[in-house]
């Protein structure tokens, strides 16, 4: 079983100690837009990309095709 991406960011938030709010000052957004991000686990990969960079992690978006084990 996989845990969602916006359950992984929470992961990440606790491990880092910050809140929300936090994030949402680093990313120069408000708590309330994360929030809501978060609940609906809905974001772009460039949205990923700069949760990632304000809470000091990588993001690494990796597609295997089931056929070839071909990577892209």
């Amino acid at each position: 079983m996989s845990i969602s991406a916006g359950e992984k960011l929470r992961l990440v938030l606790r491990r880092r100690g910050m809140t929300i709010a936090q994030l949402a000052e680093r990313m120069n957004t408000s708590r309330q837009n994360i929030s809501n991000k978060l609940a609906r686990d809905n974001f772009t990969e460039q949205e990923l990309r700069a949760l990632c960079d304000a809470l000091d992690c990588d993001c690494d978006i990796t597609f295997t095709l089931r056929d070839s084990g071909e990577q892209i």
